[in-house]
């Protein structure tokens, strides 16, 4: 779609009053759960702004159209995500890379379980896999990209090997699909009825997946071999 109809928008807003801000908010929040819910292209501007008490003009008026309003629900969605990632990343280059896994694998498994105001943002993530828009790589570039970077960087060190060789990225798909399991909750509730997120099962389930993997990376520590995307 045009960017023009998002740019008067976005001119309507800065000079917007305290109301225009409280419908505007209103809308960010009843959008954020429905495309959560459903996908992009399962919600109505009609029903966005029916949940959130706003005359039927209000996502042309405050967003520019859908597409707009989409835009800037995954704009929050980002900032929480890169939240999350600068606790996952904390820490110095040069710290010891078993601990940085460790924090990296703690603070990942906290946002894959949490029942948060946040936990709206790994369903919008699915849906926005399953069915792509034009933000998924807007979502890669400033998200995935800069903290699985992080990760190879740590997993190269502990393999012995440069970043690009293939055992890497192998490995680093391995300790995310480890944790991923664990936001299927609907799924673990019925395989695992008695495993609950608490703060002491996730520690000694991070503190699992770091030796696993370690064990794993020991395995596979050797001569580089050839680069490879997967």
């Amino acid at each position: 779609m045009a960017a023009a109809p998002r740019r008067a928008a976005a001119r309507r807003r800065r000079r917007g009053t305290g109301r225009d801000h409280e419908t505007r908010g209103r809308l960010l929040e009843r959008a954020a759960g429905l495309f959560a819910e459903r996908g992009f292209d399962g919600v109505t501007v009609r029903e966005i702004c029916g949940a959130a008490r706003a005359n039927g003009a209000a996502v042309n008026y405050h967003f520019g159209d859908k597409l707009g309003l989409y835009g800037e629900v995954v704009e929050v969605a980002i900032a929480a995500m890169r939240q999350t990632a600068a606790t996952a990343l904390a820490g110095p280059e040069g710290g010891p890379a078993e601990e940085r896994l460790r924090t990296y694998v703690r603070a990942f498994l906290d946002r894959l379980t949490s029942r948060g105001p946040d936990s709206w943002i790994h369903h919008l993530l699915s849906r926005e896999f399953e069915s792509p828009t034009p933000a998924l790589d807007r979502i890669l570039d400033r998200v995935f990209r800069p903290r699985l970077a992080r990760l190879s960087r740590i997993v190269a060190e502990l393999l012995g090997c440069p970043p690009g060789d293939a055992r890497v990225a192998r490995t680093v798909a391995s300790i995310q699909g480890q944790c991923l399991l664990y936001r299927q909750h609907a799924v673990l509730s019925r395989l695992f009825p008695h495993w609950q997120a608490s703060q002491t099962e996730l520690a000694e389930l991070a503190d699992h997946i770091v030796r696993f993997s370690l064990g794993g990376i020991a395995a596979l520590a050797g001569p580089a071999t050839r680069a490879s995307g997967a």
